[in-house]
């Protein structure tokens, strides 16, 4: 069954409404991610949305593609939203679903930036006491974070533990070396064009890429991860 909202007219989300409640909003980025995909995050958030609720028959809505990176907007390509007009953004989001019935939302974040919106959440549910809403952050879910530090504990921002097939792009070769990880209390403290100078091609550290089947088997847990949230752990 196609699940995709994309691919479904309104009176079959009317239909599933009637005899289930729970949905999946993916969130994504439009960012820098050195010699990878500006939609990395998006990419990453929307296809995993998928992979995980297609099986169960949960519809997915469309990933959101823009969200919070001001400390990147000096790499070209790079599109970040105040604060304020992202956090009314989902909260509308949130708000139309609920509306319309869906009671129990996934909020599927590919994004680290994106987490001030969780604050939304709890204005959302005074209105609508009786829902329920999860935000996972996939890349750290215990389970997914596990088995990357398993394969390389040198994982961040840009480098391979992000390199994907899905997110590479034709023709880009990846270098390969491996970076020497930054400073995180230094870059926190940067100005976006003193940032870019800091960081160089945009990677935090880490090698660039890693072998398919290391990648592939990232992705398998991560898939397991998220369909065991879609199914359990929901508030009574």
């Amino acid at each position: 069954m196609v699940m995709r909202i994309s691919e479904m007219h309104w009176q079959q989300v009317e239909s599933y409404i009637g005899s289930n409640n729970i949905c999946v909003l993916p969130l994504g980025c439009t960012e820098q991610h050195a010699y990878l995909s500006l939609s990395t995050d998006t990419i990453l958030a929307e296809k995993l949305a998928f992979d995980s609720a297609q099986t169960l028959g949960i519809p997915v809505f469309p990933v959101v593609p823009y969200g919070l990176t001001p400390s990147f907007l000096e790499f070209p390509g790079t599109v970040s939203l105040s604060s304020d007009l992202y956090l009314k953004l989902i909260g509308e989001i949130l708000c139309s679903l609920l509306k319309q019935g869906f009671r129990r939302i996934f909020i599927l974040n590919g994004h680290g930036g994106n987490t001030p919106a969780r604050a939304v959440i709890s204005e959302a549910l005074t209105k609508f006491p009786d829902a329920r809403i999860k935000w996972h952050d996939w890349w750290i879910g215990p389970k997914t974070w596990e088995k990357v530090v398993s394969i390389d504990p040198d994982a961040s921002h840009a480098s391979w533990m992000e390199n994907f097939a899905w997110t590479r792009l034709k023709g880009i070769a990846q270098p390969q070396h491996r970076k020497p990880m930054i400073d995180p209390n230094v870059y926190r403290q940067l100005s976006p064009s003193a940032l870019k100078s800091y960081l160089g091609d945009g990677s935090f550290g880490g090698l660039y890429e890693r072998p398919e089947e290391e990648m592939n088997s990232i992705w398998d847990v991560a898939i397991e991860e998220t369909r065991e949230l879609l199914q359990s752990g929901w508030a009574d």
